[in-house]
């Protein structure tokens, strides 16, 4: 049985409990969870279950995710892992003159919010293309659950009301906001009613076409016009010319496991960096919780962090290959780097030159998958046409205006934030987990994987364990529950340490399945993080 050994004790406060199951299904939505089960229940495999519990969360937490968004997976289809890369490109006529003649000769990168802050949008396309390379069921039935969730409504969740109303100051003035949004002038209350009949029309046209609609008919028309409206540039040419992309997933070996990310465009490689440069340490030798084990994680991401930020972009702008990153001597030069006394701010090395929800689902047949998919920002460029309920996402925020791997241009890919990730260990399946929240994500993969395999804690102890998130230079944010001599000691070796009590605000919160053994007999150990409204769910 792989249970590594787990301590089943939680030492942390928490409401949650792991579920143990044959089939799971574990999303930050109560109802999205169940779309998926539904689907494993009428004789769909985990790929059907992730489709329907996707299109389900684009309803049920729309701050975080819309049918304007974009959308990663990692799966395990039995026999091999497949990576899907469904981020949308710049539209057609994306410049870095385009913005500047809009918005002056000093902006850097694309606006935060409005319409040109939206890229094409590539979930849809994804969970098509996922449908029908390993889906079982009609690709209809999977929208079923969404369409009767959108059409009837359902009662709004704690927190995910509170990042609505925190996002309606600053959105309630964009076009099509406060229509798709703002039921009676205002956010919607906890445990109010909240329909989205427009999204539901969305829905049925895209099961009725299998996402042809989107990318090429009634919706795809409608897109174009409100962005034209608006003075946006994306075109129903656009949306026509996308397609996902399948692509390897890259990975790193840490303590006998090996860690799977998607490639660049996005950061999924400075998990598999801060990982590589752990690996040449004894963490398990530093209490888990203690200064030691906290500072040398930290200093760990910000070395990943800072080449990732200099690097990463679309594959055919690199300057140098995610191989040359995760090179082990490269790795191993930049671990020497650390001061266990002493944080620092570390600039980019040179290699060897040669808003977000996350669900996972597995069956009992062994096929899991490991799906991301976002607006970016919370509620995305704010932008919602308003007959369909696109709620656009505002990747292209991500772009820069000057030259370098990550300037804009016409069909090019934005730098990512959005990771799914997937664990093996002597190429087959142990884990298909993620987390959301920004840069926050390589940081969780790293935090959570360290406690699980250095450390043996169970993946719901793992996910509910106090978090701390890097931001820049020497600064970091600390959840409340953390240590306190921790913390004192962690600000002693100069790390500047804000103490945050919204743990939901700044340390996202994950989803993770474990496999447990023959899925048909011992099957798997699921975990939903306590920071959300979140619903880990099996038979």
């Amino acid at each position: 049985m792989n249970t590594m050994n787990f301590d089943f004790r939680n030492p942390y406060p928490t409401a949650r409990l792991p579920v143990f199951a044959r089939n799971a299904v574990s999303t930050s939505h109560p109802l999205a969870a169940q779309a998926g089960l539904r689907m494993l229940w009428k004789g769909g495999n985990a790929v059907d279950a992730a489709i329907a519990a996707a299109a389900a969360m684009t309803i049920c937490e729309p701050v975080s995710n819309g049918l304007g968004s974009d959308a990663f997976a990692i799966l395990w289809d039995g026999k091999e892992l497949h990576g899907l890369n469904a981020s949308g490109p710049a539209p057609s006529g994306w410049t870095p003159d385009y913005f500047r003649r809009k918005y002056g000769d000093g902006a850097g990168t694309p606006p935060k919010r409005g319409i040109d802050s939206a890229t094409v949008p590539g979930a849809v396309a994804g969970w098509v293309a996922l449908s029908e390379r390993f889906g079982k069921l009609p690709f209809a039935d999977l929208m079923e659950p969404a369409i009767d969730i959108a059409g009837r409504g359902y009662l709004l969740p704690v927190v995910v009301q509170q990042k609505w109303a925190a996002a309606t100051p600053e959105l309630g003035r964009h076009p099509g906001f406060a229509e798709a949004f703002l039921p009676w002038g205002r956010a919607p209350k906890v445990g109010e009613l909240f329909q989205f009949p427009a999204a539901a029309r969305a829905l049925r046209a895209i099961a009725q076409s299998k996402g042809a609609a989107y990318y090429g008919g009634e919706i795809a028309q409608a897109i174009e016009k409100f962005s034209a409206a608006h003075g946006g540039g994306i075109t129903a040419t656009d949306l026509a010319a996308f397609k996902p992309e399948w692509v390897t997933p890259i990975g790193k070996t840490y303590r006998g496991h090996t860690l799977h990310e998607i490639p660049p465009n996005g950061q999924g490689i400075a998990a598999l960096i801060a990982l590589g440069i752990l690996e040449k340490f004894d963490v398990a030798g530093m209490p888990v919780d203690g200064p030691d084990s906290q500072h040398l994680q930290i200093e760990a991401i910000k070395l990943a962090f800072a080449d990732t930020y200099k690097y990463v972009a679309e594959p055919a702008s690199m300057e140098v290959t995610p191989e040359q990153m995760l090179d082990d001597a490269y790795l191993a030069s930049r671990a020497k780097l650390i001061d266990m006394k002493k944080a620092q701010d570390f600039g980019a090395g040179n290699p060897v030159r040669g808003g977000t929800i996350y669900l996972t689902t597995a069956d009992e047949n062994g096929m899991m998958v490991s799906f991301i998919q976002s607006n970016f920002m919370g509620f995305g460029s704010g932008c919602v046409e308003p007959t369909f309920g696109i709620s656009l996402q505002n990747r292209g925020h991500g772009f820069s205006l000057e030259a370098g791997p990550n300037q804009v241009a016409p069909g090019k890919r934005p730098f990512h934030t959005i990771i799914p990730a997937f664990l093996t260990r002597d190429g087959q399946p142990v884990m298909s987990f993620g987390l959301m929240g920004a840069n926050m994500q390589p940081q969780g993969h790293m935090q959570t994987l360290v406690r699980m395999l250095d450390y043996q804690q169970n993946p719901q102890a793992a996910c509910d364990a106090p978090r701390w998130r890097y931001n820049a230079g020497l600064e970091i944010n600390v959840e409340q529950q953390l240590d306190k001599a921790t913390v004192r000691e962690l600000e002693a070796r100069g790390h500047r340490v804000k103490v945050i009590d919204d743990n939901y605000q700044d340390f996202g919160a994950g989803q993770f399945i474990w496999r447990a053994g023959d899925p048909k007999r011992e099957g798997y150990i699921a975990a939903s993080d306590s920071r959300r409204d979140g619903l880990a769910a099996g038979f």
